[in-house]
């Protein structure tokens, strides 16, 4: 995908209109209402949350006014569902619609062919489970879909599984901006205790000549296996922060151990 394309389906992405917080608020009283100039302005208006959500599949090697386009359909919907009396944003909500929508696409043009009957019984669990969140307010088992759905768990698992994209570890799953977290930064190693690394470098030295907090997320994160997010609640800061001293300690102990 070319980050650095302007135009995208005739829409000049460098001139789209930002709204307000009021005029967002305005805005969807009057779609409310189904006055169809504030849904066509609305729409407008959160185009950038589209953009900000294709940049994420960069990756996939898609044609990016497709996965616009698809993204568009993602934010009519979360528009058209959107309910502002829960007390969430709407990008808090939107975004995860439209990333949801461009998945379908890309699980349906997949390289992989799954058979259809398989995604039949991937978007019916998919179906059923939202509908059971919305009616009952929580995230529903496996057991209670499978049985809403006629199906068993275990076909509900193997379809799910069937359309699932490989995700790559260098995959960005946050950015704060300023360092990027990967998916890898979210994976923990239990294998990796401290014998392992002791065995293979001597990092002893290494890690006597850090700081406190650098040596104690080091541990936590190399030799007890614990995710950045793990971590960072423990020590009470911010993954964000946890990603930054890591990487500092990291390099500081590559700098004593080539010397």
């Amino acid at each position: 995908m070319a980050s650095y394309k302007v135009e995208i389906c005739g829409v000049n992405t460098a001139k789209l209109p930002i709204l307000k917080e009021e005029e967002k608020a305005a805005l969807f009283a009057r779609i409310k209402q189904g006055d169809l100039e504030a849904r066509e302005r609305y729409i407008k208006g959160n185009l950038r949350l589209v953009l900000s959500v294709i940049k994420r599949f960069s990756g996939n090697h898609e044609n990016v006014d497709d996965l616009f386009q698809i993204g568009c359909i993602g934010l009519i919907k979360s528009i058209d569902n959107f309910d502002p009396t829960i007390g969430v944003k709407f990008s808090t909500y939107a975004v995860p619609m439209i990333i949801g929508e461009i998945r379908r696409y890309l699980r349906d043009n997949n390289s992989i062919r799954v058979s259809r009957s398989l995604r039949d019984t991937a978007y019916k669990a998919i179906h059923t489970r939202e509908m059971l969140s919305k009616t009952s307010l929580k995230e529903p088992t496996i057991e209670e879909i499978a049985k809403a759905a006629d199906l068993t768990p275990e076909e509900i698992i193997f379809a799910l599984d069937a359309i699932q994209s490989p995700v790559s570890l260098y995959d960005p799953v946050y950015n704060d901006g300023g360092d990027t977290l990967y998916v890898m930064d979210q994976i923990s190693d239990k294998k990796n205790h401290e014998e392992h690394w002791v065995e293979e470098l001597s990092l002893n030295d290494a890690l006597d000549r850090l700081n406190e907090r650098e040596n104690y997320i080091i541990k936590l994160r190399f030799f007890e296996g614990k995710t950045q997010m793990e971590v960072a609640e423990e020590i009470h800061i911010s993954q964000a922060q946890v990603s930054r001293l890591e990487k500092s300690a990291l390099k500081s102990i590559r700098h004593y151990l080539s010397l």
